[in-house]
């Protein structure tokens, strides 16, 4: 296999044969027939009915698909359901007594609910806010950390047929009020505080500042987490009397048709304008049950572990939606991974037996980092499957996470799926395909993608372009289902098809390699360099655990390379610094060799574990930094600027 660098000339990679799902998972599998593939295609769009038959229906659908070659699209029209009732009461008679949520604080604390516990509070603060006068189609916004009352509050609006607005609760005030500024949302739902790395946060201080800048009258409930005894004044109300108010009550869950928005997300906003993405009812629910069974394996009674944030996509799909509606045991952690000790996931993983494990490559990095020895430390063998999320991950990166948190055994996902696209659609279905670590996978069975270049034509096998997915899918937002939004399609004058802006390459097995964001691109002297390939050969150099490459201004090439460094303990700058050049030049060209390469004890991320190269590309130049009340290190800052020379 070869991958093409945007300067015209193909770079070769190992083309290693793909790594079988070892026979014992294979057996245990929920998918486990390779004929899926073949019966999805023969069968679309009407084999998407095996996702719809994962739910349970008030009014079943007429049929799965209605749709012609471009929007609007239909999935499951007629259908109606409830979100709520999907995910706890259809699970009360078998699993009334089985966990349905364990949630772990920073300080050791934890709690958990049963199914039928879960039932009960979601009951109760679902009549609280219809008592409230909170009705169908409202938009309430939800302004919590990871505490149970966050996933209670979204069932409790979807049993309501509200839609819910979850913002993540790092983002600042100015951020907080946009988004309710841009919903009209006049229900506002945040917490006292909570504590972060052992220090508290003052969260309420900043709905405060939201709801005075926003031009609706809003109303505020407030959690306390943290007993600040904070003032409660007007238009304010405390949410365990609102909750204790209706304790024992029971709110019939409302019947939704299945093109009825079920909640609204906004993208981060740290790269530029938030953009709200609605998603359906129907076909969004039907899709990440699927997907949750089919790629992440999961069963009822499994205990499993995603450690996104639900202030994401990734929490609302694979946190609360996607494994409770199978019915089985979500763990959710308000903490970090390195607090108190950096091995505070695997003594969680050993205490509470999970079974499947799903996080970010940014995360995998920096278990590398730490050392081999913390996991060793513990107990993983309940571990069955791993995956990754959020961007592509590096193979040094996959294979270490397999040897070290998988026992070398566990099949890794490598899933690819953005907040547009609801769920998952590119991954290897671990009880039917091989592994190529570094690559995400096929896409998914009912899943039409492509690689293209600037002129929507199909690139050759190996070759750098665009990922573009051909075919509509359940998941797919409003915006996209109804034709609202058709994105670089629409402007390149093609037919529906839509444009995630990510570069990829396709394999002559038909594995996608993700390269990253199009934007993430770099041009050097005329050259164009993705910095997922940059970053790639970079942390394949023994002992560096992240990589994050930016161009700077030059005044000779127009744009350098700056590559921002984080070693593992233990070697020293001299060694690597010298032989991150060869690595570059011997995977792409000396022309790509970076021209400052900047040593840091850590790279700058948002709470989410992603890496924040518009700050770091702010840096590089020397351009005001803009905001970052997303970071979860700013003590970073600094450093990095001190660190770094002038371009």
């Amino acid at each position: 296999m070869t991958m093409g660098d945007g300067t015209g000339r193909d770079t070769a990679i190992d083309d290693r044969p793909a790594i079988d799902p070892p026979a014992w998972f294979v057996e245990q599998a929920n998918v486990s027939d390779p004929s899926v593939y073949d019966a999805f295609e023969a069968e679309w769009p009407e084999c998407w009915d095996r996702a719809g038959e994962l739910l349970d229906w008030d009014d079943p659908y007429d049929a799965v698909f209605r749709g012609d070659e471009r929007p609007p699209f239909e999935w499951f029209p007629g259908g109606r359901l409830n979100a709520s009732y999907n995910c706890i009461d259809r699970h009360l008679p078998e699993r009334k007594n089985q966990l349905a949520l364990i949630w772990e604080g920073p300080l050791g604390d934890a709690t958990t609910y049963t199914y039928r516990e879960l039932y009960r509070e979601v009951n109760a603060v679902a009549a609280a806010l219809r008592d409230h006068g909170v009705e169908a189609d409202d938009v309430v916004t939800i302004y919590l950390p990871m505490v149970p009352e966050l996933p209670i509050l979204m069932l409790a609006c979807v049993r309501l047929g509200v839609v819910h607005n979850v913002v993540f609760a790092g983002f600042s005030a100015d951020a907080l009020a946009e988004r309710m500024e841009r919903t009209g949302s006049e229900l506002l739902v945040t917490c006292d505080g909570y504590y972060r790395r052992g220090s508290a946060v003052a969260q309420k201080n900043k709905a405060d500042n939201a709801r005075i800048a926003v031009d609706q009258d809003v109303s505020v409930v407030v959690v306390e987490r943290l007993g600040l005894d904070v003032h409660l004044g007007d238009g304010y109300y405390d949410y365990e009397a609102l909750r204790a108010t209706h304790d024992g009550a029971e709110v019939d869950p409302v019947p939704r048709a299945a093109d009825d928005t079920l909640f609204r997300i906004y993208t981060s906003g740290t790269t530029g304008e938030p953009k709200a993405v609605d998603h359906t009812t129907g076909g969004y629910l039907a899709h990440v049950a699927w997907t949750a069974q089919s790629v992440l394996d999961i069963k009822p009674g499994d205990t499993y572990w995603c450690s996104a944030d639900i202030g994401w996509i990734t929490g609302h799909s694979y946190i609360v939606y996607g494994p409770l509606s199978l019915g089985t045991t979500t763990v959710l952690y308000n903490g970090t991974p390195d607090h108190p000790e950096k091995d505070r996931l695997w003594e969680l993983v050993e205490r509470y037996a999970v079974d499947v494990f799903y996080t970010a490559p940014t995360a995998v990095r920096a278990f590398m980092k730490w050392g081999e020895e913390h996991p060793a430390g513990h107990d993983l063998s309940s571990l069955r499957l791993l995956g990754t999320v959020g961007e592509p991950i590096d193979e040094r990166a996959w294979r270490w996470y397999r040897e070290h948190i998988g026992g070398g055994e566990c099949p890794v996902v490598d899933t690819w799926w953005q907040t547009e696209t609801g769920a998952i659609l590119v991954s290897t279905l671990p009880g039917v395909d091989g592994m190529k670590p570094g690559a995400a996978g096929k896409p998914l069975p009912g899943i039409e993608t492509g690689v293209v270049d600037p002129a929507g034509e199909g690139v050759s096998e190996g070759e750098a372009g665009e990922l573009v997915v051909t075919r509509p899918w359940p998941g797919m937002p409003d915006a996209l289902r109804t034709g609202e939004d058709w994105g670089a399609a629409a402007a390149r004058g093609e037919e529906w098809r839509y444009y995630p802006e990510d570069g990829a390459t396709i394999d002559d097995d038909g594995y996608i390699t993700v390269l990253g964001r199009v934007d993430d691109a770099i041009n050097v002297a005329g050259r164009r360099f993705s910095t997922m390939e940059l970053e790639s050969a970079i942390t394949g150099v023994t002992g560096i655990a992240e990589a994050a490459v930016v161009g700077a201004d030059h005044e000779t090439t127009g744009t350098a390379l700056y590559a921002y460094v984080s070693a593992e303990d233990g070697y020293t700058e001299a060694d690597l610094r010298e032989r991150i050049a060869e690595a570059v030049t011997d995977a792409i060209g000396g022309v790509a060799k970076p021209e400052a390469v900047v040593f840091t004890p850590d790279l700058p991320k948002t709470r989410s574990g992603k890496v924040m190269r518009r700050l770091l590309a702010a840096v590089a130049n020397d351009d005001p930094l803009g905001d970052i009340s997303a970071l979860r290190n700013p003590e970073i800052v600094g450093e990095l600027q001190s660190a770094t020379p002038d371009s």
